[in-house]
């Protein structure tokens, strides 16, 4: 029996060397049955960040889809809305030229007429600028163009006339310092 026992501790030695398994996690050995459990949370841990990642992702795109459709609402709105400001300080002028329609057909005084139009225009042209809306003066400056369209050339009256604007056939405008309109013009050459 005694050799039966030394046999049986024999292979179960040669068994344990070849498999080396520690069920204490204190004891010392080389492998130990905590490191896959902390590899799995290493794996859960990174899942858990990346749905994290998508979702913030997610909310990110959700969020700029409804920023840039506010915009486009907003943008279409004030562009059909743009000019209200200037349509309604025109509604003013158009009642004085209604007025001075009626003036017109009931009296034969020219200079009242004529003062009666010209109040008109000085309040159209008030109106305007304060809107912004400011005329170019162009008469006796240089030609630029980026100011000025040319329509013809003629020969200058005098020296210092040449490439000059001589005369001016349509008002260039400026809004807010913007060129809105290019003044119409006669070079001399």
């Amino acid at each position: 029996m005694e050799e039966q026992a030394t046999t049986t501790s024999n292979v179960n030695e040669e068994l344990n060397q070849g498999i080396d398994i520690n069920a204490d996690e204190n004891a010392a050995g080389t492998s130990h049955l905590n490191e896959p459990v902390a590899e799995d949370n290493q794996l859960e841990k990174l899942q858990s960040e990346l749905q994290e990642q998508k979702d913030k992702y997610l909310r990110l795109m959700a969020e700029f889809d409804n920023f840039r459709r506010r915009t486009a609402k907003e943008r279409i709105e004030l562009i059909q809305t743009a000019g209200k400001d200037v349509i309604v300080s025109l509604l003013d002028v158009l009642d004085d030229c209604d007025r001075a329609e009626k003036q017109l057909q009931g009296s034969d005084d020219i200079a009242l007429q004529k003062e009666g139009i010209q109040l008109v225009f000085n309040k159209l042209r008030s109106s305007l600028q304060s809107k912004g809306v400011k005329a170019m003066e162009s008469i006796h400056a240089d030609f630029d163009v980026e100011k000025h369209e040319a329509i013809t050339e003629i020969p200058a009256p005098k020296e210092e006339l040449k490439g000059k604007v001589i005369d001016e056939v349509m008002k260039g405008y400026y809004l807010n310092d913007k060129i809105i309109r290019f003044a119409k013009v006669v070079v001399g050459k």
